[in-house]
């Protein structure tokens, strides 16, 4: 059986369960998270392959994706970032929003982003099928990168990167 992603309200409450492909279809809100991982005052970027359904070729945070049916957030992100960058790194949720995108064709981003940041330094054995290259810049660097080149960055990134270089900042 296929993994069953969750379906939420606007206030994160379970409503039901789908497919991923079927709730990328129609459009449906469910849960997800974005962890950012930083070294001191530079942020891991990865740039999503290209064979990607949407959002192939740009620029995100260190790791995204969807807990399943019956798992936690904090279960699916120690999954997920093994399974996309080959480390474990502890982690903690600054904030969640919601947002949507529709992309070519039948199919939606419609999420509620759990943002969770994390510290790491070590190495990084990315999965090649999930990403094309992954870098360290510079917050400095990104801010301006992301002002001047909106199109290089996945539209959820360009939501949740200025809260969480504020929260470092402050």
């Amino acid at each position: 059986m296929e993994d069953q992603l969750i379906r939420v309200d606007l206030y994160d409450r379970e409503i039901g369960y789908g497919t991923k492909e079927e709730i990328h279809r129609k459009g449906q809100l469910h849960r997800a998270f974005s962890v950012f991982l930083v070294d001191d005052d530079r942020m891991l970027i990865q740039k999503r392959h290209e064979s990607k359904y949407h959002s192939g070729g740009l620029w995100a945070n260190a790791c995204c994706s969807h807990p399943r049916r019956d798992e936690s957030l904090e279960d699916a992100i120690e999954r997920r970032l093994q399974e996309e960058l080959g480390i474990t790194a502890p982690c903690r949720e600054l904030c969640h929003f919601v947002y949507y995108m529709k992309f070519s064709g039948e199919m939606h981003e419609y999420e509620l982003d759990h943002i969770f940041l994390g510290t790491y330094d070590g190495e990084v054995r990315f999965d090649r099928n999930e990403i094309e290259e992954v870098k360290w810049v510079d917050f400095d660097w990104l801010e301006d990168d992301m002002e001047k080149n909106p199109d290089h960055y996945a539209s959820w990134f360009l939501i949740a990167a200025p809260k969480v270089l504020e929260f470092l900042r402050d």
